[in-house]
């Protein structure tokens, strides 16, 4: 099949590569555009972009594709499809329509629960003991497109939002050769959407603070959803003014205290009820590390309570 394939971030790059190898031809590659990155602020491009140079594919990278010259390069490219996995961008009725059978998305959750920018993290923030990955056909509404085709996916009690989305990738990409040959020969109805939607809004930096005040399963859920990006984070208390720390994996743990509060040279601290331990932090301006190695230069001594 002739194919566009638009897509961002490190998530998508299995289902490029599935494509590939599957033997469609790529004739675009859409992706966001180059951005600062790192100290040096240079511009970089997405993953995504990166990915498909290598493979000598053409890569196009519009500001917006609301924008009347993109839609009609897109509209020429005579598409039979456009594979969709977290470009980025919204994409208007001029697009969704200009391949033969239309715009296909993979999205990351088990819709209609989880529609939107963040379904990983909030499902891993919410408790959720399962999730998935389907490829929808595309609509104007967000996430509102009817199934394709799905695949159910447990939520293990360590998962962080990044051990789940390389699994989730890797298994979402293996749908996409099934999906194109479903919908190529007419041999798949799409299924609508059932049930209450509920929506995946993107995390601010202030709700990924850390409230101690919570039972220590929601604030381990908080944690491991927002790890790596943002980062779940809390403030420590020294003289010179409160510090802004990252924790990017924790455990349950015993223990009681006052909401906040250090209760080892472990880094365990009290929850509403019992307590976490953090295993790996990150300072602001600091690279990430083990709590045993933050403690050993930055002390946060048992009584300390976290802000």
């Amino acid at each position: 099949m002739r194919l566009a394939f638009m897509g961002t971030p490190d998530f998508a790059v299995p289902s490029l590569a599935e494509l590939i190898a599957s033997g469609h031809e790529i004739v675009a590659v859409y992706s966001q555009p180059p951005r600062p990155k790192g100290r040096g602020q240079k511009l970089t491009p997405s993953p995504v972009h990166a990915f498909a140079e290598t493979m000598g594919l053409p890569v196009f990278t519009p500001e917006s594709m609301k924008d009347a010259e993109a839609i009609d390069t897109f509209r020429s490219l005579d598409l039979d499809a456009a594979c969709v996995v977290a470009y980025g961008q919204i994409l208007k009725t001029e697009v969704l329509e200009a391949p033969r059978l239309g715009c296909l998305n993979l999205h990351g959750s088990l819709l209609p629960r989880w529609r939107g920018a963040a379904p990983i993290q909030r499902a891993i923030m919410a408790g959720d003991k399962q999730t998935g990955v389907q490829i929808m056909q595309m609509s104007l509404g967000l996430d509102e497109g009817p199934i394709l085709l799905s695949e159910r996916m447990d939520i293990l009690p360590d998962d962080t939002a990044a051990t789940l989305s390389e699994r989730m990738a890797h298994v979402g990409a293996g749908l996409w050769p099934r999906a194109l040959a479903a919908i190529d020969r007419g041999g798949v109805t799409p299924s609508e959407q059932v049930g209450e939607p509920t929506y995946a809004k993107k995390i601010t930096p202030a709700e990924a603070r850390i409230d101690w005040t919570r039972p220590a399963a929601e604030v381990d859920a908080h944690v491991r959803g927002l790890s790596p990006f943002p980062g779940a984070w809390f403030e420590a208390p020294p003289e010179a003014g409160p510090v802004r720390i990252k924790a990017l994996l924790s455990a349950l743990a015993d223990g009681s205290g006052a909401s906040g509060t250090v209760l080892d040279d472990a880094l365990t601290v009290a929850c509403g009820d019992a307590a976490v331990r953090l295993i790996r932090v990150q300072r602001e301006g600091k690279a990430a590390q083990s709590a045993e190695e933050m403690l050993r230069g930055f002390p946060l001594p048992f009584g300390t309570v976290l802000g």
